[in-house]
């Protein structure tokens, strides 16, 4: 009687592992099944635009490079010109000075005055750099701010995952086939308005 009772609970413990073992099996292939019928990740699309080309086609790099190069002109000449005429009285200065041409009172008035010219040189030369540096920082602002804004548009039918901006060898390869810098120049040539500032220079060569 032990006999059989013991043979009959080690069928029992048996069928348990069994039971157990095939619940397993169940379970993982289950997960396995659950793990594929998951949406795979989608193919990651990437472009990139030749940053030199920009600034280089686009007609607002062009036009407001001029610009800039006007106003720096303007910049290195008034403040060349202040500087010659500024050396130009201290070596008068020093000349008379040998001739004993002034009083200890009249070269000592004219030696602070010299040198607050200097001072006064000193600042404009601070002031227009800082105003050239402020008006490059707009520029850098509202060209990035207009690629941004173009690709946000350009990429609503595109779906690119990443668009990268190549300069020199900061991207060590890129293959051609994701250059979309023509179709951005486009883009952005074909929004771009003329500013005013550069209006009335081509109105007048053609008055002329």
């Amino acid at each position: 009687m032990k006999k059989t009772n013991f043979i009959g609970a080690f069928a029992v413990a048996a069928f348990a592992v069994v039971a157990m073992a095939s619940c397993d099996k169940s379970k993982s292939q289950n997960d396995d099944q659950a793990a594929s019928s998951q949406v795979a990740p989608t193919e990651t699309k990437i472009a990139f635009v030749e940053v030199d080309s920009i600034m280089t086609q686009y007609k607002f790099c062009k036009e407001y490079s001029l610009i800039l190069q006007k106003k720096g002109q303007n910049i290195q000449n008034t403040l060349a010109q202040k500087q010659q005429q500024l050396e130009a009285a201290a070596a008068n200065f020093q000349q008379k000075i040998q001739q004993n041409a002034y009083t200890r009172e009249q070269a000592q008035g004219i030696q602070a005055q010299l040198q607050r010219q200097n001072a006064d040189l000193q600042a404009l030369n601070q002031r227009l750099s800082g105003e050239f540096q402020n008006e490059t920082e707009k520029y850098n602002n509202a060209l990035r701010d207009s690629i941004k804004h173009f690709l946000a548009s350009y990429n609503k039918d595109k779906k690119y995952s990443l668009i990268l901006s190549k300069a020199g060898d900061n991207i060590l390869y890129a293959d051609k086939a994701h250059d979309i810098t023509n179709d951005v120049i486009a883009g952005l040539n074909k929004a771009y308005k003329s500013s005013p500032a550069m209006k009335a220079p081509e109105a007048d060569k053609k008055k002329k």
